[in-house]
């Protein structure tokens, strides 16, 4: 059983975090280029990175950019530029499985992903946030993320609008997320 030692006890957030482990934690990694998660329904080929690596990652672009609505394979395909660009650059590869040992050795048994509290998660990622890894993975994040058109309902962004005229005449800030 887990406890909550923060005062107040614990809230929602922080049972489901808890609870087990996280989501992409809970992956299944089978064979040598393959990261699989069975309970959400998809998976990836790794042309580069190792499996355990990519979870991490995924992990991390959930700490960075958490948005509870958005499953876990749309920061999997923000991510997959990195493990593209490690394919074709010996550097990059050794850049992000350096990055990502870093992290998990800074996290101590169990790793990052051993971490099942995310307020610890991102007190790491904020001591590291300097760093030329995290600024890398943060900055891709921006696009990767973000520009996922399946994605973009989910934020109440209803994509370009110049060939309808603009924003102006149209509702510009009839957005209710805000």
């Amino acid at each position: 059983m887990m406890t909550n030692e923060r005062a107040g006890g614990v809230n929602r957030r922080d049972f489901l975090a808890a609870s087990g482990t996280t989501a992409i934690g809970a992956a299944m990694v089978v064979g040598s280029g393959t990261l699989l998660l069975p309970s959400q329904g998809w998976g990836m080929e790794l042309k580069a990175l190792k499996p355990e690596t990519m979870a991490t990652m995924i992990q991390m672009a959930r700490d960075i950019y958490p948005h509870d609505r958005v499953p876990d394979k749309f920061y999997a395909k923000a991510m997959r530029a990195h493990d593209d660009a490690a394919a074709d650059d010996a550097e990059k590869l050794a850049f992000f499985e350096d990055g990502i040992a870093d992290l998990n050795g800074k996290s101590g048994d169990g790793g990052y992903l051993g971490l099942g509290w995310e307020a610890d998660r991102v007190a790491l990622l904020r001591d590291m946030e300097d760093s030329d890894f995290f600024q890398a993975m943060r900055g891709s994040l921006v696009v990767g993320l973000y520009n996922q058109k399946a994605l973009w309902p989910l934020f109440g962004y209803e994509g370009a609008s110049a060939h309808k005229g603009g924003y102006i005449e149209r509702g510009f800030d009839d957005i209710e997320w805000v």
